[in-house]
């Protein structure tokens, strides 16, 4: 059983649903960020994104497009990032780690020595937002071979055909982004997503977690009482730049400020199905 299964079956037999946090690998620098990525699962998170920086976040808000320059600017790379993955790896055998972004970083580190890499490193899942189904499989499939869950997006413009290709060799969970438009921007209903996690849900036994537009523990609960998991990115990372100085640089305070912060909304996602009397 992988890292990502195991989460979801121990949680669902809690009665639970999973908190997944998101985080730019570097950002604001190196050193602050790998504290911040081993002091995630102490603060609630069950599963963790760790985004990887490139130049060109088409997809992602303005929070997170500065959190990728941000850390390009103080040297990321994927070698970096998949070292930062060993260092968790140090300390935590069981938190999940899904490297979150676009294929052109991928693409240029080269695909097998990826795939090697961060397998060697810990890494569990991927989750690559501009690589449609039709054109994952040279990246998919030796992921896959490496025991690497390619993880696919679906969004509220996915009809029952389309979804019947997203589910199409997807694995690990299916990532619902619950708004069209970038990260960060406006939340859908809650009805509006249960409706959407239960369309999804009739066609595949993969967990379903939904994101964009969480920033809230009251939102984030709402989102986990009808999903299998909550995306919580652009308020942590948003927290991040909060914590940063004129001059771009980490307080002494930040990453308590962050961890703290992520602590609050995992305390929304824990008592979400609770307080419903799911259980």
């Amino acid at each position: 059983m992988s890292r990502l299964e195991a989460t979801f079956a121990a949680l669902k037999a809690e009665g639970r649903s999973a908190f997944v946090t998101f985080i730019t690998a570097g950002d604001p620098d190196h050193a602050s960020s790998l504290e911040i990525l081993k002091g995630l699962p102490d603060a609630g998170a069950d599963i963790i994104e760790l985004g990887m920086p490139f130049t060109d976040p088409a997809a992602d808000g303005p929070a997170i497009d500065l959190a990728a320059h941000r850390a390009l600017h103080a040297g990321a790379n994927m070698k970096q990032t998949l070292s930062m993955v060993r260092d968790f790896r140090a300390g935590n055998a069981g938190t999940p780690i899904v490297l979150m972004g676009y294929f052109n970083p991928v693409y240029a580190y080269g695909i097998d020595r990826f795939v090697t890499d961060a397998a060697d490193a810990g890494v569990d899942g991927l989750i690559i937002v501009d690589l449609p189904p039709e054109e994952d499989e040279e990246l998919r499939l030796p992921a896959n071979k490496a025991g690497i869950d390619v993880i696919r997006l679906a969004t509220p413009t996915s009809d029952d055909a389309r979804l019947t290709t997203i589910l199409d060799g997807a694995s690990g969970f299916v990532y619902y982004v619950a708004v069209a438009g970038v990260t960060g921007g406006k939340s859908a209903t809650t009805e509006d997503i249960k409706a959407a996690v239960d369309r999804i849900k009739a066609q595949t036994d993969l967990p379903v977690a939904v994101g964009f537009g969480i920033r809230t523990p009251e939102q984030a609960g709402s989102v986990a009482s009808v999903a299998d998991a909550a995306v919580v990115g652009s308020a942590i990372v948003q927290t991040i730049a909060s914590g940063l100085d004129e001059s771009g640089k980490a307080t002494a305070g930040m990453v308590k400020d962050v961890l703290d912060f992520t602590r609050h909304l995992a305390e929304g996602v824990r008592t979400a199905k609770q307080e419903k009397g799911c259980c």
